[in-house]
């Protein structure tokens, strides 16, 4: 192996030396821990470490890194502290995640890295995030963001690295291309010979490196650092390494040819390093046995502290709490019933639009990103004219791309911005169900980062648009602890929850119906103002039956009971998660008798959640069987008379009857 030390000076080869040599001694140690059973599960690196270690020590410390299983040398490069990534990998409430996951399943804004979650893609539109925020501040930074071979075969791979190339993002993109997916060779994984055959076709550069040789590496990515802080772009760096152990120590090695194991021993990143310095004269013996004693004095320091932390106690109030940031909205921007403020009658869609203005005038840090919603306002127009005034750094176009686009929100969150994503369509959200269920929801539970983002989503049926333009998709969401669930049926509601939804530091889901947008309208503050999350409010009040809904079923309970004359309570849920258990509870207590209804599906709806609530802390208050609403469990249909068939309106009457007759 070939190390071409150019003009750097021997402590920056001495300080490579030691970057190598301490996560290589960690893990030999950690396998015997596993042997042992205090360690539950191991991720080896050993032969990779040239690759972390090099890339790592090559960037500035305020520049963010996302590894993967086999970088180590990254969170080591970056002097985490042995103790607690040590009480990390027992599940010490010590460690990086309070022991709520394991291994490199975290990250930590002290030291500029953010872990991967298993699903091994997301990361990478997450470092697009990030990048984006620099980009927009005029940071000098890049961020450096790693894929294996197997997982560049995820959607994610493509989507991360075209919108990156797209919005010129200064990411570097480094493959480790150690040949395997877990057991699955690369021949089975791609046709190509070499990932930097995809560069040109992203219409990025493409570099490739001895991912075994730690001064090639450093010098690389060093050399390409410089040159991105001045001249933004990604670029994608492909490392050729071999995994010396399995996947996972349980998986073994069975399925790997040993001559290939004969052949990468004599390319050991370490040995062969090491090997050099001694002949350069750079180390010495003594030297080399002083740097191995210290590090290895330094981790059984750091075993001795994690050994001795107590394994964590469950407290059920903190676990729930823990689920979001702690965040007290401004009771002073939200209106009263005395309040008399000037009011304008806008429709709703005029309002969504209106919250969005203000919040963007009130928080610079906001970004709105969303397919065709620059130049062309949205497929709603929502957004028509946002260019001309806050310019398309913050309003941005996007290509197809939900689950890049959730990822970057992410990103741009860890660098303390705000994201606003639109869904061209809540259908559309499948996308990018993913970054949202795994990333957004879970990040502050895991690892106390918040996650900034709201997922605007246009929803419901009505235009006879099918099973793909159609759908109520929000009990998927609510069903996700860590996200929040907005859902407004009025103009009123529909600025002061979005500009809640902003306002509010965690990841929100707000649905709009499309069918409400032009066809109501009501008297809207002109000034800025939030409506509370988390509370319902009375649409209509009456005395002999409730009925609970939200969105358009507001509208179409409202147009029975006047229809009726139903001496009724509406209540308009608004929130759906977490929803106002409050408010249900004073309507059945009042009312006794009680309809769940929505225009979302029968099963698994939100109707079936709050039902079953009722049933357990309201039982003895009732004065008839609670009874659902909803529409019929099948896909949306497109022609109208099978759609009016699917929507449940002309059910709710018989319902209203039956149950006023009970």
């Amino acid at each position: 192996m070939n190390f071409d030390r150019k003009d750097y000076s021997n402590d920056v080869l001495l300080h490579l030396y030691q970057g190598l040599l301490k996560p290589r001694l960690i893990e030999e140690k950690m396998l015997i821990l596993l042997r042992q059973g205090k360690v539950s599960k191991w991720f080896s690196g050993i032969g990779q470490e040239a690759i972390s270690v090099g890339s790592t020590l090559a960037l500035n410390p305020d520049e963010y890194i996302l590894p993967l299983h086999r970088n180590l040398g990254v969170f080591t490069g970056r002097n985490v502290p042995l103790d607690r990534l040590f009480a990390q990998w027992q599940g010490k409430t010590t460690g990086y995640t309070k022991g709520r996951d394991r291994s490199f399943h975290f990250g930590t804004n002290e030291h500029h890295i953010v872990g991967m979650i298993s699903h091994l893609g997301p990361q990478l539109a997450v470092a697009g995030g990030i990048a984006l925020a620099d980009l927009l501040d005029e940071q000098p930074r890049v961020t450096v963001t790693y894929s294996g071979d197997g997982g560049a075969s995820e959607g994610d791979f493509h989507e991360a690295l075209n919108v990156a190339a797209v919005w010129q993002l200064p990411v570097i993109f480094i493959i480790e291309n150690n040949g395997y997916g877990l057991s699955t060779p690369s021949k089975e994984q791609f046709r190509f010979n070499y990932f930097i055959d995809k560069g040109p076709a992203y219409g990025m550069e493409a570099v490739q490196v001895d991912g075994n040789n730690v001064l090639e590496v450093y010098d690389t990515v060093k050399r390409l650092a410089e040159d991105l802080r001045q001249n933004p772009r990604p670029v994608l760096l492909e490392a050729l390494t071999f995994r010396m152990r399995g996947h996972e120590e349980a998986s073994g090695t069975k399925y790997v040819p040993q001559e290939l194991f004969e052949e990468w021993a004599q390319k050991d990143p370490v040995e062969n390093y090491e090997k050099w310095l001694l002949a350069e004269g750079i180390l010495d013996e003594e030297a080399r046995m002083r740097f191995r004693e210290t590090i290895k004095r330094e981790i059984e320091e750091g075993l001795r502290v994690a050994d001795a932390t107590p394994m964590p106690t469950a407290n059920v109030e903190q676990e729930m709490a823990d689920m979001y940031q702690p965040f007290e909205a401004d009771a002073s921007l939200q209106l009263t019933t005395n309040d008399q403020q000037p009011t304008t009658d806008k429709r709703y869609v005029d309002a969504i639009s209106d919250a969005l203005r203000q919040s963007m005038e009130r928080y610079p840090e906001l970004v709105l990103m969303g397919q065709d919603i620059a130049d062309y306002g949205g497929v709603f127009k929502v957004t028509e004219g946002f260019v001309a005034q806050f310019g398309k750094g913050r309003v941005r176009n996007t290509p197809l791309c939900e689950s890049a686009i959730v990822g970057a929100g992410l990103g741009l969150s860890i660098r303390r911005k705000k994201a606003m994503v639109e869904m061209q369509f809540a259908d559309f959200v499948t996308c990018g169900f993913n970054q949202i269920v795994n990333n957004l929801a879970k990040s502050h539970y895991r690892w106390g980062q918040n996650a900034d983002v709201v997922v605007r989503m246009p929803t419901g049926a009505g235009s006879a648009a099918g099973p793909f333009h159609s759908q109520s998709n929000e009990a998927w969401f609510t069903h996700t602890p860590g996200l929040k669930v907005v859902y407004p049926s009025n103009p009123h509601d529909a600025k002061g929850l979005l500009n809640a939804a902003i306002e509010d530091p965690n990841p929100v889901i707000y649905f709009e119906h499309k069918m409400l947008y032009r066809s109501i309208s009501g008297p809207v503050p002109d000034a800025y103002y939030t409506t509370p999350i988390g509370q319902a409010a009375l649409a209509r009040e009456g005395s002999e039956l409730s009925i609970i809904t939200y969105g358009a079923g507001v509208h179409w309970a409202t147009s029975l009971a006047n229809e009726l004359n139903l001496d009724c309570d509406i209540l308009d849920l608004r929130t759906l998660l977490p929803w106002d258990e409050e408010a249900v509870r004073a309507t059945v207590l009042k009312t006794g008798r009680i309809i769940l209804f929505h225009e979302d599906t029968l099963t698994g709806g939100i109707g079936g959640e709050i039902a079953a609530w009722i049933a357990e802390h309201c039982f003895e208050h009732l004065d008839g069987p609670v009874q659902r609403v909803a529409s019929l469990d099948t896909a949306i249909p497109f022609s109208p008379p099978l759609e009016k068939a699917f929507l449940p309106q002309q059910r709710l009457r018989e319902r209203v009857e039956k149950l006023l007759a009970y």
